[in-house]
């Protein structure tokens, strides 16, 4: 797993402890190491292995394309996969003997069977299986010092909104795992806190979700997850919220939205902060990462994210706008992306694209300024505050575990920033600018 280019988060990386299990699976006498560059530092020349399989990311991909190459000189192979390599795999061919476009559980087994004749193909495409009896995670093997381990419970999404590669890489169809498998994986997981990685947790199915929320109650364990609002405007919207409160659902990160798309509609806004009063009435604690920075952003949407912060009273995550390459964002937004900057500036704190007003370097520093607002102590400290006294102490030392290790990210990137201002900056052809609304 590829170091991220920022904050270091103690989560185990899920990934590649599925596909260790899945190797053991296919090949139990296969010897296995695995490597999270986060944590370990790792280089080449270290590397004894017949296989390496690296999993990347769009902002981890240019170190993942460099370790592959290093290895590559060195006469081992290596299989390139995840998001990055499936939305572009000719890209990432260049610097792989084969590369898995999609989920891996239908074609791994191939994989490691053509890699042992010395036959792999450039490319193997994943289908999307149903998620019964998958092989357990190989929990235990990696070293770092992680705090929590995540459990996924489901994949696909019907939504296909713009700016997320959920739908494109894992279908529009949802497919859940068995209620009973996944009650079985998570009595594993060492820690009292676990992420459940779903980009939506109740996506699709709500009765699903209430019968998934039940049986986990007896673990007696803490969750913290991804979801939507709009579900909670159901039927079972509180029978919901009642139930996953009681089976350990401590904090709930609401999308990933665009300010001027979501939050500027304030009708959408009010049925929003609903929504968000009925959370907070059952003690789950609410995140909302917030994307600024698109073509038709203005700086005023930037200082109107704080007052939002403060009408709602909840913690917002602050991240300028990334088209991934695979998304409808990415296609649209092609023609104006800055062709000198690298796959490492997609994550979240750059701004990669041609915006008409606003310079990079006026959208790069607001976002800093926000996100330091929205993060200062004083706002963390009040709403550890709000956290309910029942979750002490695994929720609030979470809570400020990670959003102090973010405060101080953010304000040592904000520094290294102005260091060095990025003082020349590649432009788009002046074409792309013809046609543009």
């Amino acid at each position: 797993m590829p170091p991220l280019p920022y904050r270091r988060v103690p989560l185990a990386p899920p990934t590649i402890e599925y596909l260790a299990g899945l190797t053991k699976k296919v090949m139990p006498d296969v010897e296995i190491e695995l490597i999270d560059g986060n944590f370990t530092a790792v280089l080449p020349e270290e590397i004894d292995a017949d296989l390496v399989g690296i999993s990347c990311k769009t902002p981890t991909v240019s170190w993942g394309y460099r370790f592959a190459d290093a290895l590559r000189k060195r006469g081992i192979r290596v299989v390139l996969g995840g998001m990055h390599p499936t939305a572009l795999p000719e890209e990432a061919k260049a610097h792989a003997d084969a590369v898995v476009v999609g989920e891996a559980e239908s074609v791994w087994s191939e994989v490691l069977q053509d890699a042992g004749r010395n036959k792999l193909k450039p490319f193997y495409y994943g289908e999307r299986l149903p998620l019964e009896n998958l092989p357990l995670p190989l929990i235990g093997h990696l070293k770092g010092p992680y705090k929590y381990h995540s459990i996924f419970t489901s994949r696909g999404c019907p939504y296909g909104c713009e700016s997320c590669s959920l739908t494109w890489f894992f279908g529009q169809k949802v497919r859940y795992r068995p209620i009973e498998e996944i009650v079985k994986e998570a009595k594993l997981l060492p820690e009292k806190l676990g992420y459940i990685s779903d980009d939506n947790i109740w996506v699709g199915d709500t009765q699903r979700a209430i019968d998934l929320f039940n049986a986990l109650k007896d673990l007696k364990k803490k969750w913290f997850a991804f979801g939507c609002l709009q579900t909670l405007q159901s039927s079972l919207g509180d029978k919901l919220l009642k139930t996953a409160r009681e089976a350990g659902l401590i904090e709930l990160w609401v999308g990933r939205e665009t300010y001027r798309e979501t939050y500027s509609n304030r009708k959408i806004e009010k049925e929003q902060e609903e929504m968000i009063k009925k959370m907070r009435g059952y003690g789950i604690t609410l995140i909302l990462p917030v994307m600024l920075g698109g073509r038709t952003d203005t700086l005023d949407d930037f200082e109107k994210l704080v007052e939002l912060a403060d009408r709602l009273k909840v913690s917002v995550h602050p991240g300028l706008l990334v088209p991934f390459p695979g998304t409808k964002l990415y296609e649209k937004y092609k023609p104006f992306l800055y062709k000198d900057r690298s796959w490492e500036h997609y994550n979240g704190a750059y701004a990669v694209f041609e915006h008409p007003i606003l310079s990079p370097q006026v959208r790069e520093e607001k976002f800093y300024q926000v996100s330091l607002e929205l993060l200062s102590l004083g706002r963390l400290f009040k709403h550890l505050l709000e956290i309910p006294l029942t979750d002490f102490p695994t929720a609030h030392s979470y809570f400020s575990m990670r959003q102090l290790a973010v405060h101080q990210a953010m304000k040592a990137a904000y520094q290294k920033w102005q260091r060095v201002n990025f003082k020349i900056l590649p432009s788009p052809l002046p074409s792309t600018l013809e046609g543009e609304d």
